[in-house]
């Protein structure tokens, strides 16, 4: 009997307990969200009116932070490199295999959540920010260049405690330059960005 006594105080604790444990790790994000970006894809469509500006994709990977204020608003700082990949470039007349040039961005973006009381969390975001292109003589590019960008996008975050998973995609506008080299910014440029990244939430 007092066995028995003992099994049943042991099940009403543990289930006493667990609504408790799950309320410490409720769905959805912290205070601050850190985002690792360990692998994407960015693409710049080719430039309609100059035939030495040519379409390319890059591989992305970098991180973000996001401080929220409530449920609906954060703004993040985001670091991305867009690394250059061999792939066949189409110069005018000519077909050029070789590496794109290598991108650094950076940008900082508002972005707005909406809360679901689930652990799948949509949000539309964005900003302005900066661009480096890194020089690559092979493609006439001698020395870098920095734009003023603009992006605009959204994606899904989906909670699970302390960590997540993001999926991204941003439309980027990068700003034309009358001094860049033709393959990149002597007109203004537009391309495609998604990632996959890991969430860790702080704060929560």
């Amino acid at each position: 009997m007092t066995r028995w006594m003992a099994v049943l105080l042991a099940v009403a604790a543990i289930s006493g307990a667990t609504p408790a444990f799950a309320q410490d790790v409720a769905a959805g994000p912290g205070r601050v969200v850190i985002t690792i970006i360990p692998g994407g894809a960015t693409f710049f469509t080719e430039a309609s009116d100059n035939p030495q500006a040519p379409s390319f994709g890059n591989y992305d990977l970098g991180g973000a932070a996001a401080v929220h204020f409530n449920r609906f608003l954060a703004v993040e700082g985001e670091v991305s490199g867009a690394i250059g990949i061999s792939q066949s470039l189409q110069l005018g007349a000519l077909n050029v295999d070789d590496k794109s040039p290598h991108l650094l961005n950076y940008r900082g973006n508002l972005v707005v959540s909406l809360p679901t009381g689930r652990s799948v969390v949509p949000y539309v975001t964005g900003g302005v920010g900066g661009l480096t292109l890194f020089d690559r003589p092979a493609l006439a590019i001698d020395d870098g260049e920095t734009f003023l960008t603009g992006n605009l996008g959204g994606g899904l975050n989906w909670y699970a405690g302390r960590w997540g998973l993001r999926g991204d995609y941003r439309f980027i506008t990068v700003q034309s330059k009358d001094d860049a080299p033709a393959f990149f910014g002597q007109e203004t440029r537009y391309g495609h960005r998604v990632y996959g990244g890991v969430l860790l939430n702080i704060g929560q």
